[in-house]
């Protein structure tokens, strides 16, 4: 399966999968079928309902999380094939495949739970005792066992290791960490690690230094997420009102010590787009200057012996490192910390406590008789002994639902006048 890359960037440590399953007479290549099966899954679908910014369905070209997601993507592979372009000792025999990175963004934001950051958050706190939630976790944990359910069991999409290793942003496990309010892993998750780094003894004194180490293709990953998230998060806070030019003049008023003059520059270019309306061409026309922004650099790393994918380090031109550091800092302030989306979040965590602390009485604290879940999740569920793995099952079924269907659900636990007995599902 190596040879029908022809590309000597991977070796045969990279194709390997989680569950080898060998796939000799498929035209596609490893990462080709990789990326098409995140693309098929109800999982991938499911982003459409699931909170970007602003809750889906409120106005129709707001951005969701599969939209986002395929911004994401279409940036990765752009970046994939500006630095083939770029650096001399990349060549059509040795590069850094487009297809692995797209995967690895699609799939970026699968275990995203409903009502964006605040419902992750919501759901760490009530999974404190189970050793807690994250998004990043989850991603990985709907990849490696949820992906695939029947109607016997979950088996996961049997990942090759570049790709599991490419959505790996965090890789310290959560009994790492004294107070792990920080990114992290599902402790049940250690033997992921120990198949993407083939068992071996990792070189980092502190979880923080296990986390920093990210393969060329997670590194890619990231500066795409953040490229798209400054960038396409702000088009959508304008259009909804939530900065303006009032409130942009105003917090650089407020913030003039903590800004360099470049980053204020940069927040008076975006008053001009919006006096002359152009803000979304100009913002648009901003994408490429973050791709032509990426360079490599050559590293040495303990697993350059079995893969190149962590011998080169994405670097940033500094320009455009400073203008998303700031465009994230005025989302944050004047959308993120809005009293709005405050409410929002308040309400959907308000909902989300309900529901997991029903189906906490029902089936994690101890099997009750009541069904409140499908047939399928309610079986998998009453068939645990283990009142930790149950714990996750619960968690699992939470945050795979859309903000729609968490709403739907809070109404059937909770509201005597919705419903009905064929509302089941």
């Amino acid at each position: 399966m190596a040879t029908k890359l022809k590309n000597n960037f991977y070796t045969q440590f990279d194709f390997e999968r989680l569950k080898e399953s060998p796939r000799e007479h498929d035209f596609r290549t490893p990462f080709q079928i990789d990326r098409d099966r995140i693309i098929h899954s109800s999982e991938f679908r499911r982003l459409q309902g699931k909170t970007q910014v602003f809750l889906p369905g409120e106005f129709d070209f707001y951005r969701t999380r599969l939209t986002h997601s395929i911004e994401v993507a279409q940036i990765g592979r752009s970046i994939c094939n500006y630095l083939l372009h770029k650096e001399d000792f990349l060549n059509d025999e040795y590069f850094i495949d487009a297809d692995l990175v797209e995967s690895a963004c699609l799939a970026h934001d699968l275990g995203h739970p409903p009502f964006g950051h605040a419902g992750e958050r919501t759901l760490n706190t009530l999974m404190k005792e189970y050793s807690g939630f994250e998004g990043n976790a989850q991603t990985l944990r709907q990849i490696t066992e949820i992906f695939y359910t029947t109607e016997k069991n979950r088996r996961g999409m049997n990942p090759t290791r570049a790709f599991l290793d490419s959505i790996l942003k965090y890789k310290a496990l959560h009994k790492q960490f004294d107070n792990p309010k920080n990114h992290f892993l599902y402790d049940s998750q250690e033997y992921v690690l120990d198949f993407v780094f083939a068992n071996r003894t990792l070189p980092f004194d502190t979880p923080e230094g296990l986390n920093g180490f990210r393969s060329i293709e997670c590194q890619i990953l990231d500066w795409a997420d953040d490229t798209a998230y400054a960038v396409h998060d702000i088009v959508d806070s304008i259009y909804a009102g939530f900065i303006t030019i009032a409130r942009i003049y105003r917090w650089i008023e407020e913030n003039e010590n903590s800004i360099t003059e470049n980053q204020k520059n940069y927040l008076l270019e975006i008053v001009r787009w919006i006096k002359d309306g152009n803000f979304k061409r100009k913002f648009g026309a901003q994408i490429g200057g973050f791709i032509e922004a990426c360079s490599l650099e050559e590293r040495e790393t303990f697993m350059d012996d079995l893969t190149n994918r962590y011998k080169y380090t994405l670097k940033i031109d500094e320009a455009f490192a400073e203008k998303v550091a700031v465009y994230k800092r005025l989302s944050a302030d004047l959308v993120f910390q809005s009293a709005q989306l405050h409410q929002m979040e308040f309400k959907g965590k308000a909902m989300l406590t309900s529901i997991f602390n029903a189906l906490k009485s029902n089936y994690i604290d101890e099997i009750r008789g009541f069904k409140l879940l499908p047939d399928f999740s309610d079986a998998i569920i009453r068939a645990e002994s283990s009142q930790y793995n149950r714990a996750r099952l619960v968690c699992d079924y939470i945050a795979g639902m859309t903000d729609a269907f968490a709403l739907r659900t809070y109404k059937r636990l909770f509201d005597p006048e919705f419903g009905s007995i064929v509302d089941l599902v």
